[in-house]
């Protein structure tokens, strides 16, 4: 396999990423919150890419993979940033964007900050404002207490060793939300979501999709499907759903 390159950003952060030349618009997959760009969504993209010849792009963000600083340092804004600037200096021209849990809301914060770059979107199981209405609204007063006086706190996961959730994360989320004022989305749109998600409950794709405002938005629920989304029908069906976007999108 091919060994990552990487970009230096204008805040000094150097990204790891892997980019596929092929015909525009482009697609670039966003990944979730401590997940990198070699979980097996983006690499099957990727694929696909090179299997159809389209332009495509995967990387990770600042503390995630193989990129430069702590996770622990980061947070919404940073990374949003950091998707910013792998769209504007490694790409070309507007991108369909595929945004995996956390990376929905780094599409959405991208399409809002610049739309001009942004031919479609395709979310699978969005985490929008999780900051705010997953983690702070779910911890209780103890939690909230050493939060604020010690800066972090510990949160078991499922998938390594236990999340450090870090005061500037959750306060520095509520200056990124884009849950709380109109969201336009004037390009087509598709969420994913799957019905048997303990990450993220399918109700949060319902206010996505009410609240967001747009031509051509759908949203479509998995029964069973799981917040990893990487079975084999789950694959097929974000194949088809950026199919489907390239397409409207012209």
């Amino acid at each position: 396999m091919a060994k990552a390159k990487f970009l230096t950003t204008d805040d000094g952060r150097n990204l790891a990423y892997h980019a596929t030349p092929g015909a525009l618009p482009g697609v670039v997959f966003l990944g979730g919150f401590n997940s990198d760009m070699e979980g097996t969504k983006a690499v099957h993209l990727e694929e696909w890419a090179r299997r159809t010849g389209r332009a495509f792009l995967r990387f990770d963000y600042s503390g995630h993979g193989q990129s430069s600083e702590s996770f622990v340092d980061g947070a919404i804004g940073d990374w949003a940033k950091d998707a910013a600037a792998a769209i504007s200096t490694l790409t070309e021209g507007p991108q369909v964007l595929v945004g995996s849990s956390m990376g929905g809301w780094m599409a959405l914060l991208t399409a809002r900050s610049m739309p001009e770059r942004v031919a479609g979107l395709v979310t699978i199981a969005a985490a929008p404002d999780f900051t705010e209405d997953s983690m702070w609204a779910g911890f209780d007063d103890v939690q909230r207490t050493e939060l604020l006086e010690k800066g972090q706190i510990a949160l078991p996961s499922e998938y390594d060793e236990p999340y450090i959730i870090t005061r500037r994360l959750i306060e520095e989320g509520r200056e990124n939300l884009v849950m709380r004022e109109p969201l336009k989305l004037p390009f087509p749109v598709r969420f994913l979501q799957g019905t048997a998600d303990l990450d993220v409950d399918m109700t949060v794709a319902l206010r996505l999709l009410d609240h967001a405002v747009g031509p051509d938005m759908r949203l479509t629920l998995v029964d069973g499907a799981d917040h990893r989304f990487s079975d084999t029908e789950c694959l097929a069906l974000i194949e088809n759903a950026v199919e489907d976007v390239l397409a409207r999108a012209g």
